[in-house]
């Protein structure tokens, strides 16, 4: 499967939101924590373009710690307007470096999981291509720093508007999306949820 044009497709998508973005909705806070929507915007980019060397400073300067790695490599964006952000997602549709890890599927997955940090506290639903989220899904449970399968252990995950399904136990059901944003950690999600299963999920999704 050609993952990198899916990916490709999906940061056009994300650019496109973000292009129409009022300069409060860039200001408002998205679903990850101490982040705004622009800080998510600058985090899905910010490994673009930056050279092996960079990177291991960025590392070791992050004590090789995820949440303090991110937040250096999102600070080093922060003399960029919003409308560079947006160009530099026009100009990267194709990841490199890190983010083209699993043939593209690292983008594809973080970008798709981004994009809904930013579209569900703004109130902007979406309907996500098909091809593209089957494929992060299915990635999403092992995903480094992700590791979805562990925290949907114990119950059987199905789609209700595709055909996916994965896991053994009580039922989970709903849209295909809320099942990524679940299984990514997002309690938000649980609203879109229901079945026998639900409650023994949400407690494991903190």
């Amino acid at each position: 499967m050609a993952y990198l044009e899916l990916t490709r497709g999906e940061r056009e998508d994300f650019a496109d939101l973000l292009d129409g973005l009022a300069p409060e909705q860039w200001a408002a806070p998205s679903l990850c924590a101490g982040w705004s929507v622009r800080d998510v915007a600058a985090h899905c980019v910010s490994f673009e373009g930056v050279p092996p060397a960079g990177l291991a400073r960025r590392f070791l300067q992050g004590r090789l710690q995820t949440a303090r790695i991110n937040a250096l490599a999102v600070d080093a964006l922060a003399d960029r307007s919003n409308g560079q952000i947006v160009d530099i997602f026009r100009a990267n549709t194709e990841p490199h470096g890190l983010t083209a890890g699993f043939g593209g599927r690292i983008a594809l997955t973080d970008n798709m999981i981004h994009q809904q940090d930013i579209r569900r506290p703004l109130g902007l639903p979406r309907t996500i291509p098909a091809e593209r989220l089957r494929v992060a899904l299915d990635f999403v449970r092992f995903a480094p720093t992700i590791r979805g399968a562990w925290r949907a252990r114990g119950v059987r995950l199905v789609a209700t508007d595709l055909d996916w399904s994965h896991g053994r136990g009580p039922e989970v059901r709903g849209p295909g999306e809320a099942l990524l944003m679940i299984m990514a950690g997002r309690r938000d999600a649980l609203a879109d949820l229901d079945g026998p299963g639900r409650i023994r999920l949400a407690a494991r999704v903190r």
